[in-house]
């Protein structure tokens, strides 16, 4: 399942920095535009998986409900 972000690149000196704004600490850096954009997409993926990880184990021994949730943007 694709989910859409919103991504920003910044020219610091000699290198790009990215974060996306939707998810706080979703940070990175890189020499290129380029290599700032994949070191991004690999960021957003670790966040999300520790994110989820965490999240299961925590609830692990509770009887918990979850689903989808589709968020239409505006």
């Amino acid at each position: 399942m694709a989910r859409q972000f919103t991504a920003v690149y910044k020219k610091s000196g000699k290198w790009y920095i990215g974060w996306i704004e939707e998810i706080p600490g979703v940070n990175t850096q890189g020499k290129t535009l380029q290599e700032t954009k994949e070191n991004l997409k690999e960021a957003l993926l670790l966040i999300l998986e520790t994110n989820q990880l965490i999240h299961r184990k925590e609830t692990s021994n509770q009887r918990v409900i979850r689903e989808p949730l589709l968020v239409p943007l505006k």
